[in-house]
């Protein structure tokens, strides 16, 4: 049973990859040609050069495969040429879907995001069915992601494909090479270089535990549906808490309102302009702290039999790793 990853050389899509091999899986892997190969490098996986905007490509990859694990993802909080996110996250998502019914794939996993899930007001957990709304979308990467799963329910029908979708939450643990924003968080509170924080809250969940809920929406997913794959609700200052606590030194932090975060933000954002770096801060990723982004898994638990480890456990292998692989200089 050979199965296509897209996305295996990053954070998550590495994990789904390593949770396939071993269940036995075939793995193939589509790789864009500049793409940093840490995360496969030593894996038993076929490597099949390719772009998600590159149609022919995408038929060389499925050619021969019975499953799909659609991972790949432009995740950035702040992108100076948004177009090509969203050439990424919604038009190479819907060329791949159509290949991937011309190719009769037996099985796909999308992996969505809880970016396009709605949020509770009150701070409570949301589930799949809180209401939400493009409008209520903050940043281009929500927008593209919830038009992303948008066009990937509506292709499933119109296609008939053997789709299943997965929102996975905060993912952290081993192997985050950019570092992705969550694991940038991790590691400026490791090496001191965040004094403050904002009154906001994440789901935080093993990136392990996410790739092993891909494969129990492989098996027990019900076409058309879409399945929460989250962790524990901590406040950042819960979380930057247990940073301390596994790293063994305390820093004492200040909590400063998010309205005065934006302006800082905002000059960010203007200095990324001409250093072509992506800013620490972004007005879109404060706007977002204003709400506790609280989810709950109760449907995967219930219908998938997903389970996920304590947020301690992920943090710390997340430490251990950035320390063991030099990030924390």
């Amino acid at each position: 049973m050979r199965s296509l990853v897209t996305g295996a050389t990053g954070f998550l899509g590495s994990a789904v990859m390593r949770r396939l091999l071993t269940e036995g899986h075939e793995v193939r892997v589509l790789v864009r040609e500049k793409s940093d190969l840490r995360n496969i490098k030593d894996f038993p996986v076929e490597i099949v050069m390719g772009d998600l905007r590159n149609h022919l490509s995408l038929e060389r990859a499925l050619t021969n495969c019975q499953n799909l694990f659609h991972v790949a993802a432009d995740y950035r909080l702040w992108v100076p040429d948004p177009d090509t996110m969203y050439a990424i996250n919604v038009e190479g998502t819907r060329t791949l879907m159509t290949v991937a019914s011309q190719k009769n794939i037996e099985r796909i996993v999308y992996t969505s995001s809880v970016a396009t899930l709605g949020i509770n007001s009150d701070g409570s957990p949301a589930s799949e069915d809180t209401p939400t709304s493009l409008e209520t979308k903050i940043g281009n990467y929500k927008r593209s992601k919830f038009l992303a799963e948008q066009l990937v329910t509506q292709l499933t029908h119109e296609l008939s494909l053997p789709l299943v979708i997965v929102n996975p939450s905060t993912p952290i643990g081993p192997g985050d090479i950019r570092p992705t924003p969550t694991g940038r968080l991790v590691l400026d509170a490791l090496t001191a270089r965040m004094p403050a924080y904002l009154d906001t809250g994440l789901n935080i969940a093993h990136v392990d535990d996410i790739a092993h809920g891909h494969l129990l929406a492989f098996k027990k997913g019900k076409t058309g549906e879409r399945y929460i794959l989250g962790g524990d609700n901590l406040t950042l200052f819960q979380i930057l808490k247990l940073i301390d606590e596994i790293s063994g030194v305390s820093i004492n932090r200040v909590k400063i309102p998010t309205n005065l975060m934006l302006p800082i933000a905002w000059c960010m954002e203007k200095v990324a302009t001409f250093t072509h770096t992506e800013p620490r801060a972004t007005l879109d990723s404060i706007r977002m702290a204003k709400n506790q982004m609280f989810f709950s898994s109760e449907k995967a638990k219930q219908q998938l039999g997903y389970r996920h480890r304590p947020a301690f456990d992920a943090i710390k292998d997340a430490v251990n790793w950035f320390k063991d692989n030099n990030y924390c200089k």
